[in-house]
């Protein structure tokens, strides 16, 4: 900074900017706090329907979050601004103080473009006697009025850095980036440019004491979006991937191996974390930083010509974190065409990313080494749901590529060459590669994780969480591919029982299509019924055959019984809630004829539960031999899970929230009708293991229909007294509600019989 420029400085317009972003903060305070309330809060809450739930509602809920984004934004720009207003008038201030007393030594300031002189104020032809007279007191003067004048530029820089990288965050819309004030910002990028530089060190050359800088500056800036989007972009991808391949191989670097080991998962969280932060930001470093990290996938990454590829790196990067949907759905692309390069579009196995014992142990989250890239890609859709419903639900092979053969609708053809997606390719046909733990029993993460990315692709959210009132409707491709699943476990289903460690996310899946099931289960031609149980967003198109197999495949497993048997009663007593509700309008009701549609629902539940009941006896009688207390012990479990919070277990698909029954409780949470529900079905679950097989299927069954007909007829009763329903009351509706549920599960086991003869062990 010019001496001139601050000597002279006019801090109008500077001021004149602090308050009109002050102002600027209060009103976007006030409309952040409008969108929620009286926006966001109100849609949550509204009754939507068709293009309207799936569109709108979405729309308002990104709406109302820009509200929030822009508030954080503006607030951390005003105090970066007031921050470097404040600096620069008090450098102001210093510099004139100093050349106000350099005046009474008889010294003069002279300023010019680039920089300044002092002289002594006396006419020209003794100046250069008294400069000579005075060398002391100048050179003090000098030196500190080019500290000031340093210090002020560094006000000045610092703060037009971090205006300028919060503002190249977001292309579109706001940043999330906040700050209380321009230093904070400003050691966020500077603290990630030097950290960016060590780790840009040739692994060799990596000491004890550089790992644990990196460590511990990734672990307090991880989520900083400004300190990601420094870091990765001065480290670049080339160097970032050499220096999680160079940490990891013990030839290059034993140091950190032999001293480190125990803190690499650490370090393989926090950089990931940070990775994914950084694939947010919009800035141009950060696109070219994703294109050159995605062209390096299929490449060598270190010294050795057999080194670890690209995405064998990467993917075990992406294991934490939300990484950018574009991003990861271009990378993915590129990394499946890699595979079916390696393996001959499917044909065989891809020995290139079978762990041998030289290899490098990429991964430290978990037991697998992380030499199959695809093992950690899944993990990371699963915390990114578009990423994953868009990849899932495109081409793996082309029919004319394909080398996979299935029987053709054709009579006089029985087997023909077929098309198929990346679902059908990872969940049917590929070879995952095989790896052991320490004890010598196989590990699954591949296919696990594959299942918790089919979770966040079918529904909308990260896996392991549980739908809220905040989670987007069911939209086409989710539905689709909820589509596909249901049809591959129907068409094979030891696709799923001989990976039963999968059932836990297919239960949670199924859990949050209950609205679709129980429509398919109707067999209805005329889609009356459609009005029983409501859809917003797209309907999944389903049939009874098809969502039978998958039921009875679930349930025979714990926690796949589990997470639909417990959404199971929470859905039904919610729909008995709504239909039981007075005020619905006349569109919205299945019948006026309500006692009907209560006995609709309660035979749609019981057969629901029959069918898992089923899947339930063959885990007891078949192969699996799974000990009965298991299910009720993850039945119990589920409690911890769901809470009996809105939207839990009950579909995302339902426009509904249940009614009050038991007025107001602790912390003024009002009970509904399916807590109630669920604290009896909780309490009920401490099961038995049975040595009896053939016993055990029987009492089982017994027991299941009692006790469904129980919870079904209580549900009955609490949605009728919330709406006070006297005339349901009166008519029994409760009892009515008992034998709809008690046919239900009865026809459960006829249907199944039926339909899937093949999934049901003799005894």
């Amino acid at each position: 900074m010019d001496l001139d420029t601050l000597r002279h400085a006019n801090f109008k317009l500077l001021d004149d900017a602090v308050s009109d972003w002050n102002l600027l903060v209060g009103h976007l305070e006030d409309l952040k706090k409008e969108a929620e309330d009286g926006l966001h809060q109100v849609a949550n809450k509204a009754d939507w329907a068709g293009y309207n739930a799936q569109v709108s509602k979405e729309f308002i809920g990104k709406t109302s979050g820009e509200f929030t984004d822009a508030h954080a934004q503006a607030k951390s720009i005003h105090s970066i601004l007031s921050d470097a207003r404040g600096e620069l008038k008090q450098h102001h201030k210093d510099l004139t103080a100093a050349i106000d007393r350099g005046e009474k030594k008889r010294l003069t300031v002279i300023g010019y473009e680039g920089g300044f002189t002092v002289t002594t104020n006396v006419p020209p032809e003794g100046r250069a006697q008294g400069d000579k007279d005075n060398q002391s007191d100048i050179t003090a003067l000098r030196d500190e009025l080019q500290g000031i004048l340093d210090k002020a530029t560094q006000s000045d820089k610092s703060a037009n850095k971090v205006l300028v990288a919060i503002a190249d965050q977001a292309k579109y819309g706001f940043s999330d980036a906040n700050y209380k004030d321009r230093d904070s910002a400003a050691a966020a990028v500077k603290e990630a440019e030097y950290l960016a530089k060590i780790a840009a060190k040739k692994p060799e050359d990596l000491t004890t004491a550089d790992f644990d800088k990196i460590n511990s500056g990734l672990s307090k800036y991880k989520d900083d979006p400004l300190f990601a989007e420094r870091f990765a972009s001065a480290l670049g991808p080339k160097k970032t991937l050499e220096f999680w391949e160079g940490l990891n191989d013990p030839v290059i670097h034993s140091e950190v191996g032999r001293n480190r080991l125990d803190q690499l998962d650490d370090l393989q969280r926090n950089l990931g974390l940070t990775l994914a932060s950084a694939t947010q930001s919009d800035s141009a470093a950060m696109a070219g930083w994703k294109t050159n990290m995605i062209n390096l996938g299929d490449k060598t990454i270190g010294p050795n010509v057999s080194g670890p590829m690209g995405f064998q790196v990467m993917s075990n990067l992406m294991r934490t974190g939300d990484y950018d949907d574009q991003f990861l759905h271009d990378y993915g692309t590129k990394l499946m065409a890699t595979e079916r390069r390696l393996t001959g579009s499917g044909e065989h196995a891809n020995l290139a990313w079978q762990h041998s014992g030289v290899d490098p142990w990429l991964n430290h989250i978990g037991e697998d080494s992380g030499s199959d890239p695809l093992t950690g890609y899944m993990k990371g859709l699963s915390n990114s749901p578009d990423a994953a419903t868009a990849f899932f639900n495109d081409q793996y092979v082309s029919k004319e590529d394909s080398p996979f053969e299935r029987d053709s609708d054709d009579e006089n053809t029985y087997k023909g060459k077929v098309a198929l997606s990346n679902f059908q390719y990872l969940f049917e046909e590929r070879d995952w590669p095989h790896e052991a733990d320490l004890h010598g029993d196989d590990l699954n993460t591949g296919r696990n994780n594959l299942a918790l990315a089919l979770e966040a692709a079918t529904t909308g959210h990260p896996a392991g969480e549980i739908p809220t009132a905040d989670t987007p409707a069911h939209n086409a491709g989710q539905v689709k591919l909820f589509e596909s699943i249901v049809s591959s476990v129907a068409d094979d289903n030891e696709r799923l029982t001989t990976h039963g460690y999968m059932s836990d996310s297919i239960g949670q899946i199924s859990s949050e299509y209950l609205p679709d099931i129980n429509r398919a289960m109707m067999d209805d031609q005329d889609k009356d019924t459609d009005r029983l149980f409501p859809v917003t967003g797209s309907a999944a198109t389903l049939n009874h055959r098809d969502v039978t197999s998958l039921l009875v495949t679930v349930g025979q497993n714990p926690d796949g019984y589990a997470a639909v048997e417990v959404a199971n009663k929470s859905y039904m007593a919610n729909l008995m809630d709504y239909h039981m509700n007075p005020d619905l309008p006349a569109g919205a009701q299945y019948s006026k004829d309500t006692q009907f549609a209560i006995e609709q629902i309660a035979h749609g539940s019981g057969e629901v539960s029959g069918t898992l009941a089923i899947g339930r006896q063959e885990a007891v009688a078949g192969p699996a031999d799974e000990a009965d207390k298991k299910y009720d012990q993850s039945v119990s479990q589920w409690k911890n899970a769901i809470s009996g919070g809105i939207g839990t277990g009950i579909g995302v698909g339902t426009s509904f929230i249940a009614s009050p029954v038991g007025g107001a409780v602790a912390g003024g949470v009002a009970e509904t009708a399916s807590s109630m529900i669920l604290e009896d079905l909780f309490k009920d679950a401490e099961g038995k293991a049975k040595d009896d097989a053939g016993a055990a299927m029987g009492e089982k069954w017994e027991s299941g229909l009692e006790t469904n007909a129980a919870y079904t007829e209580k549900a009955a009763e609490l949605a009728a007294k919330a709406h006070h329903r006297n005339d349901l009351i009166d008519l029994s509706i409760d009892e009515k509600a008992r034998a709809g549920a008690q046919q239900g599960f009865r026809d459960a086991g006829t249907n199944t019989e039926f339909m899937a003869p093949h999934l049901k062990t003799d005894v």
